[in-house]
């Protein structure tokens, strides 16, 4: 079959990624395509990552033809899981295109899984749910024997309408041995394009791997709409041979390794180390891992071994109150032991940090700024509160939802319940704890040739704080005695 592929992740559509010049293949989309491809299918790849619009990909549909269109979004990029509007919006205008000329639509992505309903209703012919590289198979094997409408009550893992009523498959059991799935290929993408961008704005070039699936922790925010709970893992072996192959066929400076939870499964690092050595491979990488993991054996020794450069962790924050109300299963003190053992080893360490959280005071706040102050993180990503379906904090707050269910892009932020305080203030504080970061971060590390921006960071903190207080002192008098402690405090 003639098969279209490609995904609903535009990067031109996401402003502050468009920004930062960091982009990475769909390596979702490309393991799906490699598949296929082994079977016999012809696959015409659309990368929509370094796509131009959407309608560029609906113009792929009218002139290739092709017998069907599938829209398989990278699960393995957080940016994919967000959910954002605009791409719902791509995605709704792929499927329209297609059935305007009569091509039936399969869709795989976090989003189709969570708001089924809007994918179905616009005429896509089938939603993968859970893990997707089997259930595409067989759907596509279907379509290839003209039986697919008649027979997909028996494929695993797909969603779909008949008769006017949303019929959902048995669940797909996980791929357990890794191993056994393809290499992803890819040269289904321009390679060269994505080396450019990183040269020109960065001075090395970045690809992207996957080594596990899954998480098994519980944070009660995170929505776990592909794999559930499950974890699954790649053999050490095999991931030091790939990321040596992506080293000699691409000229790869450095890796991002996608996992949720790099190396969970115990001794796991310390093979990967150890294979790393064997193959004489040099290649720095970051990954995601947890400050209680970071503490664990001897963890972080062997993440410098095997070449880490770098490590993001969900910080989240600096209150205990906080993170129990999470289901973190974290301390602060581990956050602030993992951040001091990483530095002292020269692996640098990053935070997630996330306000806006049900309970959440000013107290609270103020404790996450100290803690951002005192461990001094190579670098923080803020995001604020989102509320996905399938979460127990979703259920939590969704008496508490406005009229908006989801960001328009990754830097929208918007707080879309109502949370101890409102929209404008978490926007304003987003700006001045990353200036207050900033500010002290060179301070600290002495660099001076930078004073220049350490003005404009104070100023800007200055300008921030200043319209905190005009916020606090806008709201109405009840709010404004419960918050005489926040204004003096500022």
């Amino acid at each position: 079959m003639k098969i279209l592929i490609g995904q609903s992740y535009f990067r031109i559509l996401d402003p502050k990624e468009l920004e930062r010049q960091m982009p990475y293949p769909p390596l979702g989309t490309i393991y799906a395509a490699t598949i296929l491809e082994r079977l016999g299918h012809e696959i015409i790849f659309y990368d929509c990552m370094m796509g131009g619009n959407p309608e560029d990909f609906n113009k792929k549909i009218f002139s290739d033809k092709p017998d069907i269109v599938l829209i398989y979004d990278d699960e393995f990029n957080y940016l994919t899981k967000m959910c954002l509007s605009n791409m719902r919006e791509a995605a709704l205008s792929f499927i329209k295109a297609a059935k305007s000329v009569n091509i039936p639509v399969i869709i795989y992505s976090s989003d189709a899984t969570d708001f089924y309903s809007s994918y179905l209703e616009a005429g896509c012919d089938g939603i993968i749910y859970g893990e997707g590289e089997i259930t595409i198979t067989e759907v596509i094997s279907a379509f290839e024997k003209n039986n697919y409408y008649s027979e997909r009550k028996n494929i695993d893992g797909i969603k779909f309408f008949d008769g006017g009523k949303i019929i959902i498959t048995s669940p797909r059991k996980m791929i357990r041995e890794l191993d056994e799935v393809p290499a992803p290929e890819y040269s289904f993408v321009n390679i060269n394009a994505y080396r450019e961008i990183w040269m020109k704005n960065h001075g090395y070039f970045s690809l992207n791997i996957s080594t596990t699936r899954g998480c098994p922790y519980k944070c009660n925010w995170c929505a776990k709409p592909i794999y559930g709970r499950s974890y699954n893992s790649r053999s050490p072996q095999l991931v030091a041979s790939q990321m040596s192959d992506l080293k000699k066929k691409y000229s790869v400076d450095h890796i991002w390794i996608t996992d949720d939870i790099f190396g969970l499964k115990p001794g796991w690092i310390r093979e990967f180390a150890e294979e790393i050595k064997k193959l004489d491979l040099k290649i720095p990488y970051k990954c995601l891992s947890r400050p209680d993991l970071l503490l664990r054996d001897n963890t972080l020794p062997d993440l410098k071994e095997s070449g880490c450069k770098a490590i993001w962790i969900g910080a989240e924050s600096g209150s205990q109150k906080i993170l129990d109300s999470m289901d973190k299963g974290t301390t602060v003190q581990q956050i602030y032991s993992a951040s001091e053992n990483a530095h002292n080893l020269g692996i640098e360490i990053a935070f997630f940090i996330q306000f806006g959280y049900t309970g959440e005071n000013w107290s609270d706040i103020k404790l996450t700024r100290k803690m951002i102050t005192d461990c001094l993180p190579d670098d923080i990503g803020i995001s604020v509160s989102y509320p996905l379906p399938g979460t127990k904090f979703y259920e939590n707050v969704k008496a508490l939802m406005r009229d908006k269910t989801n960001w328009k892009d990754s830097d929208d932020l918007d707080m879309m319940f109502s949370g101890s305080f409102g929209r404008h203030f978490y926007r304003i504080l987003h700006r001045l704890v990353h200036a207050e970061y900033r500010m002290n971060k060179i301070i600290r590390e002495r660099k001076w040739k930078k004073l220049p921006n350490l003005f404009l960071h104070f100023l800007r903190f200055i300008l921030l704080r200043v319209q905190l207080r005009k916020y606090l002192i806008a709201k109405n008098s009840e709010i404004i005695s419960d918050c005489k402690e926040i204004y003096h405090s500022i």
